[in-house]
Parts: C-alpha cells; structure tokens; sequence
C-alpha cells in the first residue's frame, strides 16, 4: 500500500493499474478449496484500492500461472501468467 501510495502522490506521470503477484503453487490442495495466498492478494488489491480511493475492480489484479490458474481466476484473478503450458518449461 505505501508504494501505491508513493507512485500515485509523487510520480505524477505514472497511473497505477493493477498488481501482478505470484502466490504459492499448492498441488495438495483439493480442486474446490481457495489459495490462502491468493484471498491475502485480493485483500492486498482492496486495501490498495481504498488508499487510491478507486473502486477494487478498477485494478488489474494479476496472480496464477500455468499450474494453478484456473483457481487463480475463480479467486479473482483478472489476468494469469501461463507461458510454460504453452512453450513447455524453460531448459
């Protein structure tokens, strides 16, 4: 928050747009349970959003990739990182 915070009164040239993260892939956990770390990365974007006095949604919230992004997206996430399903992994 103190960075969104700094970007949005000091650098008058910059518009935050969003956050992208990376929670911690969790294969153990069942198809329907959430990400813990995933609800702590949404608060995160609504606790930016009320600094910046900005409606949550207006902020990209970017979290999953290729091993865990469809409970990325039903956890929130608005965009997913998945260049590995589709490249193959880097070697």
């Amino acid at each position: 928050v103190t960075l969104a915070r700094l970007i949005a009164d000091e650098c008058a040239h910059l518009r935050l747009c969003g956050l992208m993260t990376i929670g911690a892939v969790r294969p153990g956990l069942p198809p329907d349970a959430s990400n813990p770390d995933f609800d702590m990365l949404c608060a995160v974007r609504a606790d930016v959003a009320t600094a910046l006095g900005v409606p949550a949604e207006e902020l990209e919230l970017s979290m999953g990739m290729s091993a865990d992004w469809e409970r990325a997206i039903r956890q929130g996430s608005t965009s997913v990182r998945v260049g590995s399903a589709i490249f193959g992994l880097r070697g």
